[in-house]
């Protein structure tokens, strides 16, 4: 990843809806993705800043930095094969269908990733962004293997608790930035509902299929690959969304709900902080080696 290119910087604003079809991403020959960027919609993705959904079959990235973000792994269940992730925090894990690994970045950490030998990984790559009182926090790390997530399986619903609570279901919770993630199937006809806590932002994906989403009689039509992004509701209220399949297929999609930082964040590549100065600090560190070392190979 390129931590030399110009930095960017964003401020925050408000809007009701927003949705997008993300933009189509090939790197080699082994990694064809769909990118959703945080410019695309207004601020309404705070606190997320990036995702990407992709399928991996070969290494990509190689060795990279990341600083003052969260970097979220979402391992789909139809992968095949493991996706070995490796961090200066000393950790060498296989990360196995339907797992998660949230990587929080803090003052600096180095990171890989990339699928064993005849893998093919699908996934949802996700930068979170961190608050600027975080930023110098020592990293850290959490895997959720599949087996740990609560699972609501009724009524031609398979939903997955990833992280976070829903319908009365605890997950472990992300550390750094609190987030649900919700990752969920449903057959023609089938419905969920969830209770988005008070003020988190909501972003859902569609990743196979057709779905209607239905908040405060809004109601709107996402099909593969769509995304929308919804305001959090005031601190006083509680905001249901209503999720549908009216197709005659099976529907795939996933939802994360994150409380805003509504703070304004400089970005280059996969650093994230405050302003350029702080930029132009975190790349001294990486360079003069503060932010560790991998595991070896």
């Amino acid at each position: 990843m390129n931590t030399q290119a110009t930095p960017q910087a964003f401020s925050f604003t408000t809007q009701t809806n927003a949705v997008t079809s993300g933009k189509v991403l090939s790197i080699g020959q082994g990694f064809n993705a769909r990118s959703y960027q945080h410019s695309a919609y207004a601020g309404l993705m705070d606190p997320l800043v990036m995702v990407d959904h992709y399928r991996m079959t070969t290494p990509t990235f190689g060795a990279h930095p990341h600083v003052g973000l969260c970097a979220v792994s979402l391992i789909f269940e139809d992968s095949s094969g493991s996706f070995r992730n490796l961090d200066s925090l000393g950790n060498d894990i296989d990360l196995a269908p339907g797992d998660v690994y949230w990587l929080s970045a803090g003052k600096g950490v180095i990171h890989d990733e990339y699928p064993r030998p005849g893998a093919d990984i699908h996934d949802l790559q996700v930068f979170v962004n961190t608050p600027q009182s975080m930023k110098q926090d020592a990293p850290r790390s959490l895997h959720v293997k599949a087996s740990q997530m609560p699972v609501i399986e009724d009524q031609g619903r398979r939903i997955r608790v990833v992280l976070g609570q829903s319908n009365r279901l605890q997950s472990l919770i992300s550390p750094t930035t609190s987030m649900t993630i919700i990752d969920g199937f449903l057959e023609p006809g089938a419905h969920f509902e969830h209770l988005n806590v008070a003020q988190q932002n909501l972003w859902l994906i569609v990743i196979d299929g057709e779905l209607t989403v239905n908040v405060q009689d809004n109601t709107f039509t996402l099909n593969q690959h769509e995304t929308i992004a919804l305001k959090g509701a005031t601190p006083s209220q509680h905001r249901t969304i209503n999720l549908k399949n009216v197709s005659s297929d099976k529907t795939h999609f996933v939802l994360f709900g994150g409380q805003p930082i509504h703070q304004d964040f400089v970005q280059r590549g996969p650093f994230i902080m405050t302003t350029t100065l702080e930029i132009e600090q975190a790349q001294a560190d990486y360079n003069a080696g503060k932010f560790g070392a991998l595991p070896p190979y």
